[in-house]
């Protein structure tokens, strides 16, 4: 499992090298293969291969012309595209989804159980402070036992 924050910075080719803490994991559970995507273009979403693999799967069971699958591909279709880390850990990230996220120098990775999600570091701050966690939202988590 993903967890934590690690920070990184996005590379003057556009490559994100993995933070440790989430490389070890990546390649001795998943392998190298990935996808990367995002619903919004906020942030990018880094999937492992055999994680994605899965949402694909429980797509397919959808009907084709389900409203919400055809927007839900549409995004990570326009966002995504697959993509391996190299021998140093490192990943290109998609001209597209770079630009979108302004994905370029300090960025934060966060684990989210079986992916990453990456932003922007100025752009996670606004959010956090955006998004505040609310009494609704503690509400809603102990109905789950959190």
């Amino acid at each position: 499992m993903f967890r934590g924050n690690a920070p990184a910075r996005i590379d003057d080719k556009g490559r994100l090298k993995i933070p440790t803490a989430f490389r070890s994991l990546l390649e001795t559970k998943y392998g190298r293969e990935l996808f990367l995507t995002s619903l919004s273009g906020e942030y990018l979403r880094l999937y492992p291969m055999p994680v994605w693999l899965d949402v694909e799967q429980k797509l397919g069971a959808m009907p084709s012309t389900h409203p919400s699958r055809l927007r839900f591909l549409d995004r990570v279709n326009y966002f995504g595209q697959a993509a391996e880390l190299d021998t140093q850990g490192r990943v290109i990230i998609p001209l597209r989804l770079r630009d979108a996220a302004t994905m370029a120098g300090d960025v934060d990775v966060l684990g989210q159980y079986n992916y990453l999600d990456i932003w922007n570091h100025e752009r996670f701050l606004t959010k956090l402070q955006r998004d505040a966690y609310t009494d609704d939202d503690a509400r809603a988590l102990s109905e789950f036992g959190i």
